[in-house]
């Protein structure tokens, strides 16, 4: 004697397969979406953060600025309001890291070319000697897109407190009565409320790519 007939098997399968699909359903559904960290100058190395804001804990956001950019326009978070973005330090005379950084710069222009909410930002840490006309050619040799991001000069210590008070993300020298600093490879990951999300190694193409798939992910955050 048979113990099921194929009707019931059909059935069960039947029954089974949706059990599987509805339990899949509500594991994505119910499941912790993935989200970015926010970073306090407590919580970086204090090496990058100057010594008046390392005990800060929490709400910290990029400070307001007003600077120069390659075409002479004036730069200011404003510009910003409601983007996310990516910022770094550099000179246009650096041998060293800083051609690496805007080529892997330039990689993500590109890649983010049609994406409208997401803005590069960098900023000369020589403004002394990168000037408007500088920046522009600077610009034009790495083919800069102007809508999608601005090279910026300006004021010295505003630069320099931006990098160490704002973005987290230089070395003092021994004497910073000069506002002179040591830029890192950082690229700094903004949100839309000017908070920091992310740092990457603008020499590596890898981080790149990570950098990259935290914009998504900082997207779909920003989204909820």
């Amino acid at each position: 004697m048979k113990l099921f007939r194929k009707k019931d098997l059909l059935v069960y399968l039947v029954g089974f397969v949706f059990a599987l699909i509805s339990v899949s359903i509500f594991y994505w559904i119910l499941r912790p979406q993935k989200t970015l960290p926010i970073f306090q100058p407590a919580t970086v190395n204090l090496k990058l953060v100057d010594s008046s804001i390392q005990y800060v804990s929490k709400y910290h956001k990029i400070s307001p600025f007003s600077l120069i950019n390659q075409n002479g326009d004036t730069i200011t978070e404003k510009f910003y309001n409601g983007k996310i973005y990516v910022a770094d330090f550099f000179f246009t005379t650096c041998q060293d890291i800083c051609p690496i950084m805007t080529r892997n710069m330039h990689i993500l222009q590109e890649k983010l070319r049609n994406d409208e909410e997401v803005l590069l930002l960098s900023h000369t840490v020589m403004p002394e000697v990168d000037n408007v006309e500088v920046l522009k050619k600077y610009s034009m040799d790495y083919n800069v897109n102007y809508n999608k991001w601005n090279l910026v000069t300006g004021d010295k210590e505003q630069i320099y407190n931006l990098a160490r008070k704002s973005y987290l993300v230089a070395e003092d020298v021994e004497d910073s009565r000069f506002f002179d600093m040591i830029h890192t490879e950082n690229f700094v990951l903004i949100d839309t409320q000017r908070r920091i999300r992310g740092f990457y190694d603008g020499t590596n193409l890898e981080s790149i790519d990570k950098l990259i798939g935290d914009i998504k992910i900082l997207k779909k955050e920003l989204l909820n």
